[in-house]
């Protein structure tokens, strides 16, 4: 996945002239703070230099991860036109480009970011580019400030960040503030995956609907030591490998995720949750059903499914047609 024109554009400005030593030292410490998950009372981003790494390292994944989740939920809800944006933790403002990509009817934005590092990059690269947003200083660990309903609400990569005391009151807060659908992604860790499923129970006790990933309400059929999350491969830019110090001109952006509604989705027969396996004349798919978890393999005897699941990758969704 590449970024949009415009947003790669003013990521590419925003880095004119920093040295690469500065941008790597700094990528690192950044890189250190979220592998470690710490929670020392500092943000992550703090600074003009922590902001440009963020820039050049995290915000191309980020930005995948949530356009990932977005298609998955316009697939299952055609009907879905957000007109306003929630992004709570918005950092730099990555989910309002993913969201204004995805549904160019949106019109305004609220973006809650504790970081003033972050906001004041967040809207020098906007300009004008995107709907009007309006930032706010918030700090998620703190009690939310009043805010009006929103048709799409997202939390993206914050819950690793707070104390889990904290994360009940943040996901029932942004949920009372949900018009529509909740977006709530976190690292496509074993750990990620357990506070996905902590906040999916919750949030489906409150009354909501599973639009993504799961076809089904009901108890995740996923037992230890697996744990459902997916990927999406991104492309790195030369500054970028260079301030990773990477070779390979991609990376794999590992997720997990749930969009909760307040109507549900259209259905479908199951979500992929493995990479397929074969190829040809014979395709192994491992399934997330509304039954349960179920292993399909597609041959030539199935006729036109066979050409549907060679298309079919980690994270689709199988259609109700196309199953029969």
């Amino acid at each position: 996945m590449e970024l949009p024109a415009a947003l790669r554009v003013a990521v590419d400005r925003a880095l004119e002239g920093v040295a690469l030593a500065e941008l790597s030292a700094a990528a690192a410490r950044l890189s250190q703070r979220y592998r470690a998950e710490l929670r020392d009372g500092r943000f992550h981003v703090a600074d003009d230099r922590a902001v440009q790494a963020y820039l050049a390292t995290r915000l191309p994944a980020t930005f995948a991860a949530i356009s990932s989740c977005l298609e998955a939920v316009a697939e299952r809800r055609p009907d879905f036109a957000p007109a306003s944006l929630l992004d709570a933790g918005a950092g730099p403002g990555t989910a309002l480009w993913a969201a204004a990509e995805t549904w160019p009817e949106l019109v305004a934005a609220t973006l809650l970011e504790g970081s003033a590092a972050f906001r004041d990059w967040g809207a020098r690269l906007a300009g004008d580019a995107l709907p009007p947003a309006e930032w706010r200083a918030a700090d998620l660990a703190r009690p939310l400030p009043d805010l009006p309903a929103h048709d799409l609400v997202i939390l993206s990569y914050v819950l690793d960040e707070l104390a889990p005391d904290r994360h009940g009151a943040l996901v029932d807060g942004l949920w009372a503030t949900t018009g529509d659908l909740l977006l709530i992604i976190e690292p496509g860790t074993p750990a990620g995956y357990r506070r996905i499923l902590d906040v999916r129970g919750r949030l489906i006790a409150a009354g909501g609907h599973v639009v993504a990933p799961c076809p089904h309400d009901g108890t995740c059929p996923l037992a230890e030591p697996d744990w459902c999350h997916f990927a999406r491969r991104v492309a790195r830019s030369r500054l970028h490998r260079q301030a990773k110090g990477g070779e390979v001109p991609w990376e794999d952006e590992k997720f997990a995720y749930v969009a909760v509604s307040r109507r549900p989705g259209l259905p479908i027969a199951g979500r992929v949750i493995t990479p397929p396996r074969g190829a040809g004349s014979r395709i192994d798919l491992r399934l997330c059903a509304p039954e349960g978890l179920v292993e399909r393999t597609v041959t030539k005897r199935d006729g036109p499914l066979l050409k549907t699941a060679r298309r079919l990758r980690w994270g689709d969704a199988m259609e109700v047609e196309d199953s029969q």
